[in-house]
C-alpha cells in the first residue's frame, strides 16, 4: 500500500508510524506527509496555511481535531447501540467542505438543447460570496481534481445523484439570496426609497 504514494495521485498521505521509514525512503514529490499517530505533518509544501479559506479551514480543523471526543462517543455508541461512525463523520465533513466551495457548480453549467453541458468558469468563480473562497477557486480550478469532476458533471445526463449532489441541493436551498454589491446595491437602495416615496 505504501507504493501508491509514489504515484501522481495523492496530494495528503496519513500514515502509521510504523511505515513512515519504508515511506520516506521513496520518490515522493509534492505530497503532504501526515503521521496519525504522532498527529504532526512529516513532510510540508508550506503554502497549506494561507491557501485555503480561513472559515473553512477551521471549520475542517475543528471537526479534525474533536476526533478523539467522537471516538469516545463512539465507543460509548457501541455499547448502546447502533450509532454513526467516525468515518461517516470525517466523510461528511470533507462532502460539507466541498459543497460549501463547489456546490452552486449546478447554477452555472450551460448547454442543453442539443449543446454540451459546460461550466462557466468565471461566472461560477465570481459568484462565491467568499472572497477567500473565489481566491482558492482560482487555484483549485486549474487542478486535474476539479477538471475530473466539472467534467463527470459536464457528461451526465440528469438522473442519478449521489451524495455530493444532494448535500448541494439542500445547500443552494438553505442559502440567502446574495446580498447586492456596489452600484446593484446603491440602485435596489435607491428603488426601495422610490417605492416608499410613492406609498406617501
Amino acid at each position: 500500500m505504501v507504493d501508491i504514494s509514489c504515484s501522481p495521485t495523492p496530494f495528503l498521505i496519513g500514515v502509521l508510524s510504523g511505515t513512515l521509514p519504508e515511506l520516506l525512503e521513496l520518490p515522493i514529490e509534492e505530497v503532504l506527509i501526515v503521521d496519525l499517530c504522532g498527529d504532526r505533518f512529516i513532510r510540508q509544501i508550506l503554502d497549506e496555511d494561507c491557501i485555503l479559506p480561513s472559515k473553512l479551514h477551521a471549520a475542517l480543523q475543528q471537526i479534525l481535531e474533536q476526533r478523539e471526543d467522537i471516538l469516545r462517543q463512539e465507543d460509548q455508541t457501541l455499547r448502546d447501540g447502533p450509532g454513526g461512525s467516525l468515518s461517516e463523520l470525517i466523510s461528511e465533513a470533507f462532502v460539507h467542505f466541498f459543497v460549501e466551495l463547489v456546490g452552486h457548480y449546478s447554477l452555472h453549467m450551460g448547454g442543453g438543447n442539443g449543446e454540451p453541458r459546460a461550466l462557466c468558469r468565471e461566472a461560477f468563480r465570481k459568484s462565491h460570496p467568499s472572497r477567500g473562497a473565489r481566491q482558492f477557486l482560482q487555484l483549485f480550478m486549474e487542478t486535474q481534481m476539479f477538471a475530473g469532476f466539472i467534467q463527470d458533471r459536464e457528461l451526465r445526463r440528469g438522473g442519478v445523484k449521489g451524495l455530493f449532489e444532494l448535500r448541494a441541493v439542500e445547500h443552494l436551498e438553505s442559502a440567502p439570496e446574495p446580498e447586492p454589491s456596489g452600484v446593484n446595491r446603491f440602485l435596489k437602495g435607491l428603488g426601495s426609497k422610490m417605492k416608499f416615496l410613492q406609498k406617501k
